[in-house]
């Protein structure tokens, strides 16, 4: 029998143990509101009884996969998901911006949160470089379509740890068409069309610059500070088509390889999927989980990339990708009882494991 004293003596180094691995995740809440408000238009309004079911579907969400860090997107709520994740024990937990309400009751622009199980030191809004910005060709007063934000966690084994948080510009063509009613059918539907075109292209843009000039204000703080860096989030785009391929750079244009593996590869982040597929053999036969369906189309808009300090492959990684979860089934296989109220997303997390 361990009587009290023996079990605080080996107290530290239970949970020293139990920090070998940390869990990070990123979570899409789709309309996180709260009755009796509405998101958007009058008639999206929860009942009692939908946002009671919404609630418990993340809660046995967290409750059963127990992240230690997760991020949170379209939070309109920000203190009933506060209140939420306390009661699933994430005493720490920050917003940087908070959603907009119109006409008394309707509510647009939903956040971007965090939650988790260790201290937050620090928290701010990122803010693009207007230098920088005004060189891309655009404003110098250029705005992230929803505030990024950057938390300074102190996790175990690491230390102080920047984790991002975004929801970058989605695929919404950011120009809204008006019927003219002077011009005939044809001619309206070919005004429609061109302005469709614009409207999409300008998104794609918007939501390119967004990565890039975060990054540049990644690589600038980890100048400053040397911290370990995590972007989570929904990135309404895959990495891979040209879009934002640019957040997984791993060279110069100009110089050695040699140059690009000692002075940048500090600075370089990489695709938590990737480093799990190197992790093992059998890992490379499996396929992406889906997290987002449009109709029959799939594709994966939610990620989290990792600095070198989680790549097993990186001399000084003090971490590994050891398991890597897309929580979907609500997507492919519902059941209205239990899912209908839950997200649009699947819920990414990746385990990452203390090299011995």
């Amino acid at each position: 029998m361990i009587d009290n004293e023996q079990l605080n003596q080996i107290a530290p180094l239970i949970e020293e143990v139990a920090d070998v691995s940390l869990k990070i995740a990123t979570f899409n809440l789709f309309n996180y509101l709260e009755p009796p408000f509405a998101f958007y238009d009058f008639e999206r309004i929860y009942s009692i009884e939908q946002w009671q079911k919404k609630q418990r579907w993340i809660t046995h969400y967290l409750q059963q996969h127990k992240p230690d860090v997760i991020g949170f997107q379209e939070v309109f709520s920000v203190q009933s998901l506060k209140a939420l994740v306390a009661q699933c024990g994430f005493p720490y937990f920050a917003v940087v911006d908070e959603m907009r309400v119109v006409d008394d009751y309707i509510c647009r622009d939903p956040v971007v949160a965090i939650a988790s199980r260790y201290p937050i030191k620090q928290v701010e809004a990122v803010v693009a470089d207007p230098k920088i910005s005004e060189e891309m060709g655009l404003h110098r007063e250029f705005s992230f379509s929803r505030k990024v934000l950057r938390a300074t966690l102190d996790l175990p084994h690491i230390g102080d740890c920047d984790c991002y948080v975004v929801h970058f510009k989605s695929k919404r063509p950011m120009l809204e068409f008006t019927e003219d009613n002077t011009l005939s059918l044809e001619k309206n539907r070919v005004e429609q069309f061109k302005m469709q075109i614009a409207g999409e292209w300008g998104s794609t843009m918007q939501r390119g610059s967004e990565a890039a000039l975060l990054f540049i204000e990644m690589i600038a703080r980890k100048e400053t500070t040397g911290n370990a860096m995590l972007l989570i989030g929904d990135f309404n785009n895959s990495l891979k088509d040209g879009v934002l391929n640019h957040l997984l750079s791993h060279s110069l244009r100009v110089g050695s390889q040699t140059d690009s593996a000692r002075y940048i590869g500090q600075y370089c982040l990489w695709d938590a999927w990737d480093l799990f597929q190197a992790s093992a053999e059998n890992n490379r036969h499996i396929v992406r989980p889906p997290t987002h369906y449009y109709g029959e189309i799939s594709s994966v808009l939610d990620y989290i990339l990792l600095s070198c300090e989680f790549n097993a492959s990186y001399q000084h990684s003090i971490f590994a990708v050891t398991d890597y979860h897309t929580y979907n089934r609500h997507l492919i296989n519902p059941s209205f009882e239990y899912d209908g109220e839950s997200t649009d997303h699947g819920v990414v997390m990746v385990t990452l494991t203390l090299r011995s």
